[in-house]
């Protein structure tokens, strides 16, 4: 394989109108402007729906789109909409940042009034979707008209006879909610129409998607509600143990992140049927699938439920690589790339080498003033070809402002090994993005935001914190024509340029 490199920015930050980045011209548009600087990836993040928190990591479903992505000006182009309506709802004054409760407001009623008008059930596209995807349209859709239904509850507090999924009360909800589970499953087949008429544009100009995958789901997820078998649920489908991270240098209590935790043994006993279906389905939807938390299947770490923090939990055995295994006997070889950040083990280590699969090297976790050596796994001259560096992820601060926080010896550490200590710390940053540029590392993912120079107010993501993530939206006019030979510049330079097919 071919150096390469990418940009990493989620749907959500594009410039596109009406509150949020969506399948719209700008989203094409950014493909273009990606060809032309010469990236072969557009990393993405999950795309599934969001609830409290506006997490794409914390999904009401493994399986479903996000409906805030579907571009209404199609739908006007197909007269299930008209123009002044959409205009008349107001999606947030801010072109820099996304108004998820404006967006909550103002984008369902004009979806709901799309699908009343689309007489949907005579589409035999739409019905060639359903029959294709029942196997998990059928209980999503249900789940999300039944959680509308009880006014957005989590389902553990429905009541108990649709909670625990009796029989009687499956064919009464699906009776009485029948319009609403239609809607549900319209806005699904209208995401992923638009999704992979993007996609197959991407490809056919040489981009390539990466998305991700958690490695948990979300409690309040129509995958946890529709098969409690798969996890560690009491019989009242109440979580025994829970996911999180222990205390660190980062967090004195630890991370209580909540997910439901899966029942090993019962995947194993179905030869990880369910898994081997998940990653199946991924491989459809992405071109190259990024694994979250990838040391969680070597060892993870649970959390008696009903603890205030992560400081009572301890560690268990993952599956290790017998599930990578069983997958790829399966499924066959798929472009994977194993996310092993964080605290690693010799037996991490070992799991990530012999699953093959590419793990990531973050440049910021490199400049530690505790490990003045030179024998660090971020340092870039340690960085194996079989890897994808990155400046820093959705979950990091951003590069030029990494480079203020930092401690004074740090950011000389910094200096020292870039032999540079002149350049102004208002441009260092492209002197870091050069710097991982031309590693060995086989692929380069750069955040927009750090090829853009921008500080905190454009990070993505704070984790163990809500209610200020995932809002960042670049505007048009960054998306420079001088940014794009930069970039460019900087990935030809270092032998990472990539030309669309028949150029």
């Amino acid at each position: 394989m071919n150096r390469a490199a990418g940009v990493l920015m989620p749907l959500s930050s594009l410039p596109s109108k009406h509150g949020i980045g969506c399948f719209s011209k700008e989203a094409y548009d950014f493909v273009d402007w990606l060809r032309d600087a010469g990236q072969t990836y557009w990393q993405i993040l999950p795309v599934g729906p969001t609830g409290f928190g506006d997490s794409p990591y914390q999904s009401f479903s493994t399986f479903a789109g996000n409906p805030y992505y579907i571009c209404l000006e199609t739908l006007v182009e197909e007269g299930v909409l008209t123009e002044d309506e959409v205009n008349a709802v107001s999606f947030g004054d801010d072109a820099d940042s996304v108004d998820y409760g404006k967006l909550y407001q103002g984008r369902y009623p004009l979806l709901r009034k799309a699908y009343e008008r689309s007489r949907i059930s005579e589409n035999a596209d739409y019905q060639h979707f359903l029959h294709e995807n029942g196997w998990w349209l059928s209980d999503y859709a249900l789940f999300m008209a039944v959680k509308n239904f009880f006014g957005g509850k989590n389902w553990s507090e429905w009541p108990r006879d649709i909670r625990l999924r009796w029989g009687y009360a499956l064919d009464y909800y699906r009776r009485e909610l029948y319009f609403d589970i239609e809607f549900q499953q319209y806005m699904q087949f209208k995401f992923f129409e638009q999704y992979h008429a993007l996609k197959k544009y991407a490809n056919e100009k040489g981009v390539q998607l990466i998305g991700d995958l958690p490695i948990y789901v979300a409690m309040d997820s129509a995958d946890t509600w529709s098969h409690p078998e798969l996890f560690r649920l009491d019989e009242d489908n109440v979580p025994e143990m829970v996911a999180g991270c222990p205390p660190d240098g980062f967090s004195a209590t630890g991370q209580l992140w909540g997910n439901p935790l899966y029942r090993w043994d019962y995947h194993k006993d179905t030869d990880y049927q369910w898994w081997v279906t998940r990653m199946w389905y991924a491989f459809q939807l992405y071109d190259v699938t990024r694994i979250d938390h990838f040391r969680g299947f070597d060892e993870y770490y649970a959390i008696p439920y009903g603890s205030e923090t992560a400081a009572a939990g301890h560690w268990e055995k993952g599956p290790g690589l017998q599930l990578f295994q069983s997958i790829e006997y399966q499924l066959g070889k798929h472009p994977v790339i194993a996310e092993d950040l964080g605290y690693m083990t010799d037996s991490v280590r070992r799991l990530v080498k012999e699953s093959g699969f590419p793990g990531m090297k973050v440049v910021e976790f490199a400049f530690d003033a505790r490990d003045t050596g030179a024998a660090s796994d971020y340092l870039p001259h340690n960085y194996p070809k079989n890897c994808v560096a990155y400046t820093g992820t959705h979950d990091n601060e951003t590069l030029v402002s990494w480079l203020k926080t930092i401690s004074p010896l740090e950011r000389q550490m910094a200096r020292d090994y870039l032999c540079d200590q002149h350049t102004p710390l208002k441009h260092l940053h492209k002197s870091f993005i050069a710097m991982v540029m031309r590693s060995a590392a086989r692929t380069c993912i750069i955040p927009m935001q750090d090829y853009l120079g921008l500080d905190n107010s454009a990070r993505l993501n704070h984790p163990s914190t809500t209610g200020k993530n995932w809002r960042w939206r670049v505007r048009k006019e960054q998306l420079s024509h001088e940014l794009q030979q930069e970039i460019a510049d900087v990935t030809r330079r270092y032998g990472r340029f990539r030309y669309a097919e028949g150029e």
